[in-house]
């Protein structure tokens, strides 16, 4: 049996858990993208990491939540990097309740081919203006980003521009997924892979209709399995199924999800690979598939409890909606569980308290699982979990507030950013704080067993720190660039065990700072190269559009 969290009244113990109350503006409440105007949603010119703050007689921090550029334009469907959420003292006792079982938790000198975009469909009508507009300065490549580059920067080795025409509203980038010597992406209606030594297309797959949805991460064999429209018609449903070689950017198995006999929306679609198999949940249930030949495994499970969504990894745990009404949305009641994704069967379970939502896992091997309340006081609670499922600890934040960035609620549970853990230490980042006109933040360590706090480590003034993952017994972290001058670059770091100082593992240079700062970007760490890929692409124009930087590769 599950064992339950530490009891005791409101107040007598510090924890993640209790009700969260954001201000206004402020940080923890969801960003919710607005239009901008324009018939592209024009690119916010923030730079990654710090949103503009605006001249005033005296400085002070923007009212966006750190970690975004100012509200964009994301149409339903799209994906959004812009979900952050704020963390306070308070007690998770009453917020998880003993469960049963057993389970887990989480061409040229840019060095890429100067070829013609794949499509040209763009739709917006033309600006009226009674003077044509200045011609746009095209973005630098690697070449001229490397011209600054200081002894001990790696180099800029590729830069790849934007070579899909996309609609008027812009289109959200799903990927990067890397697996041999290729770096692949989806887009609108293409797929298409990069050479990763060089930036160079290796291939591109033309789709019939605009991506809806993709796993974080490939197989083990280099294939992906992504969502496709039904259709070419605004809300056509994300129902079919398509597998793509990543190396060769050759289609195999398609599918088409089976919507009969139930009610079945297709809302919130979360898709994971586990090993050979592919999971496709959403609201009412879950639909297992073969990657390797597209045979389909299974779907709805007997009882209520019904999967809607698994994590991607080595260990399969997948959040359960157990609701006898399904539009009884006001009073969630889940479950995390362990399951064997070839055959549904459950290996164990952890019981959520009813009212409270499975929100992301930031860790599959330790199990940590982070927890929501929605509402108009939203509340954030972090469960760590043992290996078999049972109650272990949570972490004590003391004073500190913390922050942890994911794609769109309703997509994938497994994409965050700001979290890792090993076998004894959760790593999270702490709310950025603005100081001297400039964004910093610390990242704080938490022993899995009681909670509390181990360490604390500071960024380097005008730059953040968020935790990746952990690798050879080391934290893996991405900092960001400055905001201000270039002083220097962002790049990869390390923690060992004990804290203690940041050891470089891949500084980025300074000449590209800029650069890095105008993505929304996934990060990507592989084999002594980091990958910066923007998160959506759009523009004013279609030259516009085109000079997008999509991918920036770094390494020596």
């Amino acid at each position: 049996m599950s064992q339950p969290p530490p009891q005791g009244r409101p107040g007598e113990q510090e924890g993640f858990g209790a009700p969260y109350e954001p201000q206004p503006g402020a940080y923890g409440a969801p960003v919710q993208p607005q239009p901008q105007p324009g018939p592209y949603g024009q690119p916010s010119t923030a730079p990654y990491g710090y949103p503009q703050p605006q001249p005033q007689p005296q400085p002070q921090p923007p009212t966006v939540p750190y970690g975004y550029p100012g509200p964009q334009h994301q149409p339903s469907g799209g994906r959004s990097r812009g979900r952050v959420a704020g963390l306070v003292a308070a007690v998770l006792a009453g917020v998880l309740v003993v469960g049963t079982g057993v389970w887990f938790a989480v061409g040229g000198d840019d060095g890429a081919d100067d070829k013609k975009p794949v499509a040209r469909e763009s739709t917006a009508p033309k600006q009226p203006s009674a003077e044509p507009s200045p011609k746009a300065t095209p973005a630098p490549g690697a070449a001229e980003l490397n011209k600054g580059r200081k002894e001990g920067e790696a180099k800029v080795r590729w830069v790849r521009k934007n070579d899909v025409d996309v609609p008027a509203a812009g289109a959200a980038v799903r990927g990067p997924w890397i697996t041999g010597g290729v770096v692949a992406k989806a887009m609108y209606r293409t797929a298409t892979g990069y050479s990763l030594e060089d930036g160079s297309q290796k291939w591109s797959l033309r789709l019939p209709a605009d991506v809806c949805a993709s796993p974080t991460l490939p197989s083990a064999d280099g294939e992906i399995v992504i969502g496709i429209r039904e259709g070419t018609d605004e809300g056509a449903a994300c129902e079919k199924l398509q597998m793509i070689d990543l190396a060769t950017g050759k289609a195999g198995w398609t599918a088409t999800l089976d919507r009969s006999g139930m009610q079945d929306g297709l809302s919130d679609i979360v898709m994971a690979v586990n090993g050979d198999v592919l999971t496709v949940g959403r609201t009412t249930r879950t639909d297992a598939y073969r990657i390797s030949d597209g045979k389909h495994l299974w779907d709805r499970l007997p009882g209520f409890c019904q999967p809607y969504g698994f994590a991607s990894g080595d260990v399969p745990l997948a959040a359960v909606d157990c609701r006898k009404a399904p539009s009884d949305d006001d009073t969630p009641d889940e479950e995390v569980r362990r399951m064997d994704p070839a055959t549904g069967r459950t290996v164990w379970t952890y019981k959520v308290k009813k009212g409270w939502k499975i929100d992301q896992f930031y860790s599959v091997d330790p199990p940590v699982v982070s927890l929501r309340q929605d509402g108009l006081e939203p509340k954030w609670a972090i469960a760590l979990l043992n290996t078999d499922g049972t109650y272990r600890a949570q972490p004590v934040p003391g004073k500190e507030d913390f922050e942890v960035r994911c794609g769109e609620q309703g997509e994938n549970l497994d994409d965050c950013i700001g979290a890792a853990a090993d076998a004894d230490t959760l790593y999270l980042a702490t709310k950025p704080e603005y100081v001297d006109g400039e964004f910093t933040n610390a990242v704080v360590a938490f022993d899995l067993d009681t909670g509390k706090t181990k360490w604390k480590v500071p960024a380097p003034p005008a730059q953040t720190l968020q935790p990746m993952r952990v690798e050879d017994g080391k934290v893996l972290l991405y900092l960001s660039p400055p905001d201000s001058k270039a002083r220097t670059g962002g790049g990869i770091m390390a923690l060992g065990p004990q804290g203690g100082a940041l050891r470089t593992v891949l500084r980025h240079p300074a000449s590209a700072a800029t650069a890095e700062h105008v993505f929304e970007p996934a990060i990507r760490y592989s084999d002594g190269r980091s990958l910066i890929v923007i998160g959506r692409v759009g523009g004013d124009s279609d030259e516009e559009e085109m000079d997008v930087r999509t991918i920036i590769a770094f390494g020596d």
